[in-house]
């Protein structure tokens, strides 16, 4: 099991981060690439909208889930084995979305933009063309009937009630949901901005983008399989999970821009 933080404000601090973090998950950035490319086409009103649309539905199920857990987690407590199995799953999706987004980046044709490849939209391909924003925010929701989004919400509701009752919970909830929110919002507007766009910068950025999303899963996939059979790297990250948050974000908020000065650089020479 995760290692939180004891204090209130640490550990809101640490969920808001992780709330970004998700909300830069490579099935959230798939999802709305497609949402924002199919409104795009039909409906440009909503589609610098649809991340948030999503993550709305989303973080009203991790809310929901949050307070549940919360009212019922003096009496409960998850088994070691779902902690396990947690993390076999994640080390084996990340691994996956890093090989079909490197793979992505590779063969695309050099005129075209790459779009980012999540696992969940692979499956349910046919939910991108919603235009609706009611619907838009069903499939959020619906996205976060996941093991992984269900299993960290219930952790943050157990640690919350350390510190009271369910009202707690409900607290970290809302901040996790604003945090996703956060960042799938920026996501979609930077979509809808660079699909507006067909030149070098589009496509180059798209690229750094899928090279950076592959490098951060397959990375992330890595360190969980050696935090999982080392005890001495199990040690050494307890406690900063808060740091591999913002390095995570930093690094793929990065790649844009690393994307707009190299094409810049390029033009003048």
């Amino acid at each position: 099991m995760e290692i939180l933080p004891n204090s209130w404000f640490a550990l809101m601090l640490l969920v808001l981060v992780l709330g970004l973090k998700h909300g830069l998950d490579a099935d959230h950035l798939a999802m709305i690439d497609g949402l924002t490319r199919f409104n795009i086409r039909n409906n440009r009103r909503v589609a610098r909208w649809c991340g948030f649309l999503f993550s709305l539905g989303h973080g009203t199920v991790v809310v929901v889930v949050s307070v549940v857990a919360g009212m019922v987690a003096i009496h409960w407590a998850l088994p070691q084995w779902v902690d396990d199995l947690g993390a076999w799953i994640s080390i084996f999706f990340l691994t996956l979305i890093g090989v079909i987004n490197l793979r992505a980046v590779l063969i695309a044709p050099a005129h075209k933009v790459v779009r980012t490849i999540g696992i969940k939209g692979r499956f349910l391909g046919r939910l991108q063309e919603a235009g609706n924003p009611l619907l838009i925010a069903a499939i959020g929701a619906l996205f976060a009937l996941s093991f992984d989004t269900l299993s960290q919400a219930t952790l943050y509701a157990l640690t919350a009630t350390q510190f009271g009752s369910w009202q707690h919970a409900l607290v970290l909830g809302m901040v996790f949901a604003l945090g996703m929110m956060t960042s799938d919002s920026i996501n979609s507007l930077w979509i809808s901005r660079l699909l507006r766009r067909s030149d070098q910068m589009a496509r180059f950025a798209s690229r750094i983008m899928g090279l950076m999303i592959a490098g951060m899963s397959l990375s992330v996939a890595a360190f969980g399989v050696a935090r999982y059979f080392s005890q001495d790297v199990t040690a050494w990250s307890a406690g900063k999970e808060l740091y591999f948050g913002i390095g995570v974000i930093a690094m793929i908020a990065a790649s844009y821009f690393v994307a707009r000065h190299l094409v810049r650089e390029a033009a003048a020479l």
